[in-house]
């Protein structure tokens, strides 16, 4: 990779500052990090040694950033479906796992999930689900950008038998990959009806001497919060509250059932909120209020969930759908811009990964984490905002070029130095294996 590159795009949206579209601009690119963001002319002059690569008719954005998904669970992809979120969950998605997760299982699924990603421009995502090691592993070898969490269940399953040794084994995992560059960790209690009150405060004491984040299930469906209120006599947040994991490191997600007085307590803790529009709709488990959210001064970040509920990973098309359940919900047609959107795809993410010193913009310092999206389908012109097209009328489809920590992944939409044969051999073995052990 050259020392200096420079990328000329023609539009680039640095996202900050906010709601800029710049055009005969160029991303200067240094090793892993943005040395500049200048005119074009300007960079061409500045660094006359520098390789430009010309982007025609490309929007420069920075990437993607997932901040709730099962990686996986890619291989369930369409196996279960039309079913309401409890019965998918316990009555199909738990039993099939406990039937097929193990180490290749997860490895195999998250290299498909990433592979997925990436040709969609996304950059990095949070990750829930068993055997990191594996997930940590396929991150790795691609060049990906994660925070892989910790599971945590009170339940025994394919790796850990109870609370207690996922809490051991987790901790574990983390000071193993403390020192990859890909990679940052939070804990990640499934949900409240699967976590007892003394693993959320073993969770919350560890969390808090170690600095990590606390990755819920929180307020998904409105069976949750009733069970919550015949069980514990409160709702989950107000569970929540009373253990101590109601704060800023508290990265909430789905958040479907909430009141007024829930939305302000959850702004007083500075709880960071991921949306899930496309699943939740799925499963019929509820809106979250964004704009509500978003008013109340709460960080409000987008995911897609697994793709066993989705049905896809692609962040831009969850974006549409963000944007226009905003509106829809709201009767407001102002609601969720599409600069309001992009930074929802992008910065917010960043923040509610406490990542956004490092990604999210395209700043100078920052690490290049960037995406670039072909606006030259047909179906895309004429363009008057780019960034219009890119939330109302792209796909992941039209993603051509994408970097991570400076290393091109993607590039004309040809994924680089993957394994893309023996992804699909993969995935083709399990999905006859587990039709096979499901007849």
């Amino acid at each position: 990779m050259e020392t200096t590159q420079i990328l000329s795009p023609e539009w680039l949206v640095p996202v900050i500052p906010r709601g800029l579209v710049l055009e005969k601009h160029s991303l200067v690119l240094q090793a892993e990090r943005i040395e500049a963001v200048i005119p074009r002319d300007e960079a061409i002059s500045r660094y006359p040694d520098a390789k430009e690569t010309s982007l025609d008719n490309q929007l420069m954005v920075p990437g993607f950033i997932n901040t709730h998904g099962h990686a996986a669970m890619t291989l369930l992809r369409g196996l279960v479906e039309d079913r309401h979120m409890m019965d998918w969950l316990t009555n199909w998605v738990w039993p099939i796992e406990g039937e097929l997760v193990g180490e290749q299982f997860v490895y195999d699924g998250n290299r498909l999930a990433i592979l997925e990603m990436i040709q969609s421009g996304t950059t990095c995502a949070s990750d829930l689900y068993f055997f990191p090691e594996m997930t940590a592993r396929a991150v790795t070898e691609m060049n990906f950008r994660a925070q892989i969490t910790l599971p945590v269940l009170q339940f025994e399953n394919s790796w850990a038998k109870n609370e207690d040794d996922h809490i051991h084994k987790g901790l574990a995992f983390r000071d193993s990959v403390k020192h990859n560059h890909l990679i940052t960790t939070a804990f990640a209690p499934h949900a409240p009806y699967s976590v007892s009150d003394q693993g959320f405060e073993k969770i919350g004491l560890y969390a808090e001497q170690l600095d990590l984040p606390i990755h819920l299930h929180l307020h998904e469906t409105a069976q949750e919060c009733e069970d919550s209120i015949s069980d514990h006599g409160v709702r989950p947040i107000g569970r929540m509250q009373s253990l101590g994991i109601l704060s800023a490191r508290l990265q909430a997600i789905h958040m479907t059932q909430l009141r007024e007085d829930e939305i302000n307590l959850l702004a007083q803790h500075g709880v960071q909120i991921a949306h899930c529009p496309e699943s939740n709709m799925k499963l019929a488990s509820g809106i979250c209020p964004v704009e509500d959210l978003r008013a109340a001064g709460l960080n409000v970040a987008l995911g897609t969930d697994g793709a066993a509920s989705n049905n896809d990973l692609d962040i831009i098309q969850e974006a549409r759908t963000a944007a226009m359940l905003a509106k829809a919900v709201s009767g407001d047609a102002t609601s969720l811009t599409v600069f309001d959107t992009l930074e929802m795809m992008t910065l917010s993410g960043a923040r509610f990964l406490g990542l956004e010193g490092s990604i999210g913009s395209l700043e100078p310092g920052k690490l290049a984490d960037i995406t670039c999206i072909d606006l030259s389908a047909m179906a895309l012109q004429p363009v008057y905002n780019p960034v219009s097209q890119l939330i109302y009328a792209a796909t992941g489809r039209e993603v051509s070029n994408v970097w991570i920590h400076g290393r091109q992944v993607l590039r004309d939409r040809e994924a680089l130095d993957m394994d893309i044969s023996g992804i699909r051999a993969a995935t083709l073995q399990w999905r006859d294996h587990i039709q096979r052990t499901l007849s």
